[in-house]
């Protein structure tokens, strides 16, 4: 069976021009069926894996969502169909989670997940206490009301790379080298949506300036606004505002290589064997979602939204502090120097359509 680096070089020897777009490596390195980082089924996360996320620090990540979606659902008047939609559940530990915290509540759960080794993964976990959808145009039949929650999910998708030359921002694209290896090289935009995004871009940056552009971002929350249902959409991830990302400091852009708990900017190193990962575009992704009909309701760093959203439990406990592992996961979770800064929240509004 092929490598994913020999079938890399089969795509750039196939190609007219003999390079390939960043995005479309991207996308083979992470979710090429058998090859790709994610594709072949959930990774390890936490301690044992990569990298940590909000719900591998523990329960109390669902279970502040779960309150919220009560709420939520309370606010639109308790209807009958309100359904939780998650996407990019992985193994399905936060849905585990945020059911557990709903325990013998009627609200509903949907996972939308298009890879079925995935999909058994969580069933696994799950069982019947989930329905699952293959893509967001399954949500256009339904449901009607509705909580929608993603965690780190943007961030994970491919994204073209752009290089400002001083005089005009360029695409970077990936050739091999002659050897084993790959480099980039840069050149035209490779399609007219990019083209478009890079003409409301800065041109006063030092030269050798380098963006991600997240167009599979963009299509994604123009889809999410074509869904049925009415209610708040949740998106945690690593992000910036759009001037963060022309910062000096920033120049190299912020695509990045995980590997056991390490990071570099060796992105075209063990393709298919480590994450790839990119901030998003917060900003970006805030006037899309306009632009399409959302609004937008609480945009912040997660420490402090998740402590606003954490009230309602603070005052559930009646003056008794939590006990020592919950109250670990909430400072992990808020904490300025742990992930309370490193992420932040976008909480939409969406109308019903």
């Amino acid at each position: 069976m092929s490598s994913l680096p020999q079938i890399l070089r089969e795509k750039l020897a196939a190609s007219p021009s003999g390079r390939l777009p960043f995005a479309q490596v991207m996308d083979l390195a992470l979710y090429h069926p058998d090859h790709g980082y994610y594709g072949a089924g959930p990774r390890k996360i936490g301690r044992q894996g990569d990298f940590y996320t909000s719900v591998s620090v523990g329960p109390l990540f669902g279970k502040l969502l779960a309150m919220y979606a009560l709420q939520e659902w309370q606010a639109q008047g308790e209807p009958e169909n309100f359904t939780l939609i998650e996407q990019g559940a992985h193994d399905g530990q936060l849905a585990v989670d945020v059911l557990s915290a709903l325990e013998g509540s009627p609200l509903r759960y949907i996972i939308v997940e298009p890879n079925p080794k995935y999909r058994e993964a969580q069933f696994q976990r799950l069982g019947d206490r989930v329905q699952w959808v293959e893509n967001l145009v399954a949500l256009k039949a339904g449901p009607k009301h509705g909580f929608f929650l993603c965690n780190e999910l943007p961030d994970a998708f491919p994204v073209h790379l752009v290089r400002w030359n001083g005089e005009r921002w360029e695409e970077l694209f990936i050739e091999t080298d002659g050897t084993e290896a790959f480099r980039f090289i840069p050149g035209g935009c490779s399609c007219e949506e990019l083209e478009a995004e890079v003409k409301h871009l800065p041109h006063d940056l030092e030269t050798g300036h380098t963006l991600e552009i997240n167009l599979a971002m963009l299509s994604w929350i123009r889809a999410l606004a074509q869904a049925a249902f009415h209610g708040a959409i949740f998106i945690a991830d690593y992000g910036l505002d759009a001037e963060e990302f022309h910062a000096d400091s920033r120049a190299d852009g912020t695509i990045r290589r995980y590997r056991q708990h390490q990071t570099d900017g060796r992105v075209l190193a063990d393709l298919g064997e480590c994450d790839l990962t990119t901030h998003i575009n917060f900003t970006r992704l805030i006037d899309e979602a306009v632009r399409h009909g959302l609004s937008q309701r609480e945009y912040d760093l997660q420490g402090r939204l998740l402590g606003r959203m954490a009230m309602k439990w603070i005052q559930s406990l009646e003056g008794r502090p939590p006990d020592a592992a919950t109250m670990r996961q909430f400072n992990s979770l808020t904490h300025p120097a742990l992930m309370g800064r490193s992420f932040r929240c976008l909480i939409l509004e969406k109308s019903a359509r």
